[in-house]
């Protein structure tokens, strides 16, 4: 059975840093990155990392946002610097298998961030 557990959510003011952390279980994983999704809006990629090291940022996040992954231990990490009012939303860890065909896709449960002004 497939799990993603994150953590490292919370409240921080504008200007601040986070760092959410994805340990994943039960497979291995193409694929790891972080969506998130604010109120009345879609959930969209933050960024990922393969299995290779090729990362993928939003442009809204690039020269703040920091992805990096450990395969040893099927750990995505998200460190989250000079955080602004509109990073607020909730913060999905993803994760892809090549173990089925075609792969599957998994979602971690959420984690909050609010980033106050």
């Amino acid at each position: 059975q497939v799990q993603l557990v994150e953590s490292g959510g919370g409240l921080v003011q504008a200007g601040g840093s986070l760092r959410l952390s994805c340990v994943a279980s039960g497979s291995i994983f193409s694929i790891m990155g972080w969506y998130r999704q604010a109120p009345g809006k879609q959930r969209e990629l933050v960024a990922s990392i393969t299995n290779g090291g090729s990362i993928n940022y939003a442009d809204s996040v690039k020269g703040r946002f920091t992805i990096s992954r450990d395969n040893a231990k099927n750990t995505v990490l998200l460190q989250m610097n000079n955080l602004k009012p509109e990073d607020t939303a909730v913060y999905y860890c993803n994760a892809i298998s090549p173990m089925t065909w075609p792969s599957s896709t998994y979602w971690g449960q959420g984690t909050q961030v609010v980033v106050s002004s």
